[in-house]
């Protein structure tokens, strides 16, 4: 067996995922809006988003 052949069904995930087309793609940008819009669910998950990102910034 070659080097090539041992390892094959490990990568076998690879050719199996699905194809998304590009217009159907989301770039994962948070959406902005207007305070002014916002009910107390956008506020508080704005303010875990916030915290989870000063969390990841000190981490590093």
């Amino acid at each position: 067996m070659s080097r090539g052949h041992q390892h094959k069904t490990r990568d076998k995930n690879k050719a199996t995922l699905p194809q998304v087309p590009k217009n159907m793609k989301i770039d994962g940008k948070d959406i902005e809006y207007s305070r002014e819009l916002a009910d107390g669910e956008d506020l508080e998950a704005q303010a875990r988003s916030d915290a989870a990102a000063k969390r990841a910034k000190n981490s590093r």
